[in-house]
């Protein structure tokens, strides 16, 4: 399995950087203990001039963000660019970007924590390129996170080709009154994002 990327957390105060490798996890929490109740998931990434054949240039690079709630391992609902909101309404997609062009987040997905419904358990987080692109064909590609106060908590950059169309990239999980994320950061054979279920269940 590849680790193409870490994520880094950075406190607001002081120099300290920490990485959060694969597998590790950090509580969504503030600096002083308190739950964070609300997080945006941004994307960025920007086409790789060199990728595809000699001389055909590298095409516009449509790569979508999902969120996928579980409950006790089952489905429960999906927020991407067909379904903008999940049905308890803690989910939310901000839009679709076709391309990557311009600067800052190109898709960005909010998750209302306390919102979300009682049984589920697990918000499994990914990106998918629609036209079938492996994730070679990109670059400068990130997944950040950032709470309420609009400062960034966690951010995963991809420092590598990703041979796959699909990248599963965490896992927020309930403990308790709080949830925790779970860096992933392991490519999936995921164009579209209702077809994403079975690839994602190893990561529950």
């Amino acid at each position: 399995m590849e680790h193409p990327g870490t994520f880094v957390t950075t406190p607001t105060e002081g120099p300290r950087v920490i990485e959060l490798t694969q597998g590790q996890e950090m509580v969504l929490a503030t600096e002083d203990g308190r739950p964070l109740t609300r997080i945006r998931l941004g994307i960025g990434w920007d086409k790789n001039p060199t990728a595809g054949a000699i001389g055909t240039g590298a095409p516009d690079i449509d790569l979508d963000a999902t969120a996928v709630q579980f409950a006790s391992g089952q489905l429960f609902d999906i927020a991407f660019y067909n379904n903008l909101k999940t049905r308890d309404g803690s989910v939310e997609h901000l839009g679709d970007n076709l391309t990557g062009r311009g600067d800052g987040d190109d898709e960005a997905l909010v998750v209302d924590l306390p919102r979300v419904h009682g049984p589920v358990d697990t918000i499994v987080l990914l990106v998918s390129s629609y036209q079938g692109h492996t994730l070679e064909w990109i670059n400068n590609a990130y997944c950040r996170l950032v709470d309420e106060d609009e400062v960034e908590v966690a951010r995963y950059t991809l420092t590598g080709g990703v041979p796959h169309t699909g990248l599963a990239l965490a896992a927020i999980t309930r403990d308790g009154d709080r949830w925790k994320l779970r860096a992933i950061g392991e490519g999936i054979a995921v164009k579209v994002p209702t077809e994403s279920i079975e690839a994602l269940r190893p990561f529950l």
